[in-house]
Parts: structure tokens; C-alpha cells; sequence
């Protein structure tokens, strides 16, 4: 367990556990230990392990460990876990708002919803992860939709997710300074959309930008991916529901901002 929670982490993400439910009569089974159920969705995302091969040693069975994850899921705990990590970095002086940079990237799905034919893998079912980050790389939004879904259509999403985050003095932000992103938001709508929110643009146009130039940027959204890919669940989608495999994205986000934030300060 400790190689999976470290004392840090749950540190963090301790406290933000819902308790479990109390029965009004009394009584019943006690709840099963919150960081050996936590451990074990850490383990699941991290290795890629099916929820029927949970191994043993985490004391928790398969069945309880998704429910328990699926009930967090519902509570919004992967949320606040990514605010909180966010926040330990904010504190610092860690986050880098002077750039942010959005992108999408494919993975196959297997069923559910918020899937659809991909255009660059023949039209076999898929979704796509968008995510935007910082200048460093640190994601600060993420979010999942069809593969055939453009990604114009999920940048003001992306925006608008980003959370309020601490900094180091004055009141949080929420607001990067500039935003880069490649020719697929080209779009009149998008660069209104940035401006009206003290955002400037930096979209290539097309017909016009060198693919080259953006390249320069585009690198550090691109690892953010390579990222996530480590997260072996995050490589094919097997959640049907959208909203589970979200709330795996949006875990996975929340522990590489804290193994970053660990990086920097020890």
C-alpha cells in the first residue's frame, strides 16, 4: 500500500474522502480502511489491471473497491483532489501562468457513451482526451468526448474547468495569460470567447502559420499526454460510462501535479 499511497499523498487526499455512510439502525460490517480502497484505484489506473484481477494484497475484493470508487466518483473527490494538488504547487510559485496550451488526443474505446467513429484509426469506435496546461506542462483541466467530436468544440469547456488556484500572494487565479493552440480552434468564436476573458490567443490561422512555428510550444502539451499515458487504464477506454473514465483522467491530472510538486521541493 505504501508504494502506491505514499504519506504525502494520502496526507493529501485524506481528508477529502467522504466517511462512508452510517446505517440509522446500527450495526452492520465496519467500513473497510479508506487508503487500502484508495491504493487500490491508484493501482487499477496506474498498471491498467482490470478491476476482476485486483490482487489480494490490498485487502479489499474488486466489487468494493469500484463501488467505493464509483460513490467517490460521485461525490466529486477527484475534483478536489486535483485542486489540491494544484493548490500545493500554486502556493509555491509553481504554476506558470505567463502560457497555457490545449490539445486533444485519441484513444480506442471499447462501448458507452461519448463514443464514435475516429477519423484517424478507420473509424473504429473511440474518445478523445482533451486536456490544457501550463507553461510547464502541469494540467490544469481535462476532459473526455467522442473521437469524432471537433476539438474546437471543447475549448470554452476547457477554459471555464480551469479551477481557482492559490497563489503564492493575492487572490487565487484561474486566468493564464496567453493560450496556444493549433489550427483545429481556428475559429472566430474562440478567439471572442479568449479575449472577452482576458486571455490572448496565440491559435495558428490557417493558411497562414507554419506548423513549424507552433511546434516550439506545442512539445509541452504533448508530454502532458505522454503523461497520462504512463497511467496504463488511461491507454484504451473500458469504462462504458464517460463519467468514470473522466474521474480516472481527472485522478491521473491530480497525481502528476503532486509527483511534480514533489519533484521540485525535495
Amino acid at each position: 500500500m505504501q508504494q502506491w499511497v505514499p504519506d504525502e499523498l494520502w496526507n493529501l487526499a485524506g481528508p477529502l474522502i467522504p466517511p462512508p455512510p452510517r446505517r440509522r439502525q446500527g450495526g452492520g460490517t465496519p467500513p473497510i480502511d479508506a487508503r487500502a480502497v484508495f491504493a487500490a484505484i491508484v493501482y487499477v489506473l496506474t498498471t491498467g489491471c482490470a478491476w476482476r484481477h485486483l490482487p489480494p494484497g490490498f485487502g479489499v475484493s474488486r466489487a468494493t473497491a469500484h463501488r467505493r470508487f464509483t460513490a467517490w466518483t460521485a461525490a466529486g473527490l477527484w475534483r478536489r483532489l486535483h485542486v489540491a494538488a494544484l493548490d500545493q504547487l500554486g502556493a509555491q510559485g509553481l504554476i506558470d501562468w505567463s502560457r497555457a496550451t490545449a490539445d486533444a488526443a485519441y484513444v480506442r474505446a471499447k462501448k458507452g457513451a461519448l463514443t464514435g467513429p475516429s477519423p484517424v484509426d478507420r473509424g473504429k469506435p473511440g474518445s478523445k482526451i482533451h486536456a490544457l496546461s501550463e507553461r510547464g506542462g502541469l494540467p490544469l483541466s481535462v476532459g473526455v468526448s467522442a473521437a469524432n467530436t471537433h476539438d474546437s468544440r471543447c475549448l470554452e469547456s476547457l477554459v471555464k474547468a480551469i479551477p481557482a488556484v492559490r497563489s503564492r500572494r493575492g487572490p487565487r487565479r484561474r486566468r493564464p495569460d496567453k493560450l496556444h493552440a493549433d489550427k483545429g480552434y481556428d475559429y472566430p468564436h474562440l478567439w471572442r470567447m479568449l479575449r472577452q476573458r482576458g486571455i490572448r490567443p496565440r491559435i495558428a490561422r490557417r493558411g497562414i502559420d507554419s506548423p513549424n512555428r507552433l511546434g516550439r510550444h506545442r512539445w509541452v502539451i504533448e508530454r502532458t499526454f505522454a503523461w497520462f499515458t504512463g497511467y496504463r487504464r488511461l491507454t484504451i477506454r473500458y469504462e462504458r460510462n464517460p463519467g468514470l473514465y473522466c474521474a480516472l483522467l481527472t485522478l491521473a491530472a491530480a497525481l502528476t501535479c503532486h509527483k511534480r510538486y514533489l519533484r521540485l521541493t525535495t
